[in-house]
């Protein structure tokens, strides 16, 4: 459930400063939703599959913090994993806090005009989708706050309001059809307080019943924002969730 959960923050790429450097302590192992990856054999031994783990670590937070794989070209990602490797080995011929300091401005600006591209053309996707998915379903409605709402199967329980706390299954993709997080796939229904998730969850769900189904078709500003979340949810990017209530309390 970390897709809903998880608090909507603002980053700012200007995190790139020499105050950085001081700041790089171990930080804790952390889980993030991932895509679907093979079960083959592990790349090493299990004595040497921990410090595997860390890279993948280190990858998943800064990867996932800055979504570079979208923000870079190959070979300026290559320069990227040259001087990480540089700077942990110890074997860097700069100073760090000069490098920062000399170039990190001028890295903050590129990375601010790739992501303001990016973002808009993320947005303008979602819009298109939420154009043509009302009109394929004549039955979905459009809020004032922009939430498409399309009833699979009506409900005849108790209706939640923000305060209440919800048990349902849910299927969340994005627009292309990638799915982020999905109770369904994982077998196992969910409970949580609704006052704790996205707003288009707090809107759509308090439009349904005990038994029903839906549809969610959640724009950006009703999600995650600009911002997205982690490596799962671009910035500026359209949700759609399958939501099946069962009980409210």
């Amino acid at each position: 459930m970390s897709a809903l959960f998880a608090a909507l923050t603002t980053r700012s790429v200007g995190a790139f400063t020499a105050a950085s450097v001081a700041r790089t302590a171990g930080p804790a192992l952390t889980t993030t939703t991932v895509r679907h990856m093979s079960n083959g054999p592990m790349p090493y031994d299990d004595d040497k599959m921990p410090f595997y783990a860390l890279g993948t670590n280190l990858a998943l937070q800064v990867g996932g913090q800055g979504n570079f794989k979208t923000l870079l070209e190959d070979d300026e990602l290559e320069i990227v994993l040259e001087a990480f490797c540089e700077n942990l080995r110890g074997t860097n011929t700069q100073d760090a806090r000069t490098v920062l300091t000399t170039y990190g401005p001028t890295l903050n600006k590129i990375l601010g005009e790739r992501t303001e591209g990016i973002v808009e053309r993320v947005k303008k996707d979602g819009a298109e989708f939420i154009e043509n998915f009302l009109d394929c379903n004549e039955e979905a409605v459009k809020t004032d706050s922009g939430l498409v709402y399309y009833p699979m199967k009506e409900g005849d329980g108790k209706q939640p309001t923000i305060t209440s706390t919800v048990e349902v299954h849910y299927h969340g993709t994005l627009t292309d059809g990638t799915v982020f997080d999905s109770s369904v796939d994982r077998g196992q229904t969910i409970s949580f307080p609704l006052g704790g998730v996205i707003k288009g969850w707090q809107e759509g769900l308090a439009l349904m019943k005990e038994g029903g189904k839906a549809t969610l078709v959640v724009p950006s500003d009703l999600a995650y924002g600009d911002a997205g979340s982690g490596d799962v949810i671009p910035p500026g990017a359209t949700l759609k969730f399958e939501v099946e209530l069962f009980k409210v309390s």
